[in-house]
């Protein structure tokens, strides 16, 4: 829950649990439960369908939810790197985790951890496709710090639930 720095004012976080997910595989499902779960046990969780104020850049919102959450729990699944949306969250969940202390904790939803480690199967088919896409981009280095995001995630201590 919420906590308060030394003031009862000035909170340290606006969230306890921010989601990461793409939706196309895990939202109606494992997603779903996860945060009803949660919520159910009293946290404050951040997810996309929630929390994003009307008239406001929902990405810029999405990583300053991530920034306001104590703990970020990321659902990696075969679609996952496929999403630039996914990988800019994973990129700044790590972060959060390296300069504000902010825990991380992966669940590998019908993923091998060693294909998210090693960028294997869909992860390599999807770093592949975005090497294409951002070869001429301004930012050349945007696909290698999502692979850098993916490795240290993967070497973080999860849930495997392969076959749920």
């Amino acid at each position: 829950m919420a906590s308060t720095g030394e003031s009862s004012s000035t909170p340290k976080w606006r969230f306890d649990v921010f989601l990461s997910f793409t939706g196309e595989d895990t939202r109606l499902n494992f997603t779903d439960h996860l945060y009803a779960a949660l919520k159910k046990r009293g946290f404050i969780v951040f997810r996309d369908t929630e929390g994003i104020e009307k008239g406001q850049a929902i990405k810029q919102q999405l990583l300053k939810a991530i920034e306001d959450s104590l703990y970020s729990i990321i659902i990696l699944s075969k679609n996952y790197a496929f999403s630039t949306w996914c990988l800019d969250e994973l990129q700044k969940i790590i972060e959060a985790s390296e300069k504000l202390g902010r825990q991380v904790f992966p669940i590998f939803y019908d993923v091998d951890p060693s294909d998210v480690r090693k960028h294997r199967k869909s992860f390599e088919e999807a770093l592949a496709k975005h090497d294409e896409t951002f070869k001429h981009s301004n930012d050349k280095d945007k696909v290698q710090r999502w692979r850098d995001a993916l490795t240290q995630v993967a070497n973080l201590s999860g849930w495997d639930f392969r076959g749920w």
